[in-house]
């Protein structure tokens, strides 16, 4: 295996668990801003 191809692969899992987090975070906004304009509490 090349380096670049190690370099890349190892780079990856960072990417896919950064995007997850900000997936996460931009759907717990969204529920929250429903929330306040149903005027319910979130839990």
């Amino acid at each position: 295996m090349s380096s670049l191809m190690l370099t890349l692969y190892v780079l990856m899992w960072p990417a896919i668990a950064a995007g997850v987090m900000v997936l996460l975070c931009v759907c717990l906004y969204k529920d929250i801003r429903k929330a306040k304009k149903e005027g319910t509490e979130l839990v």
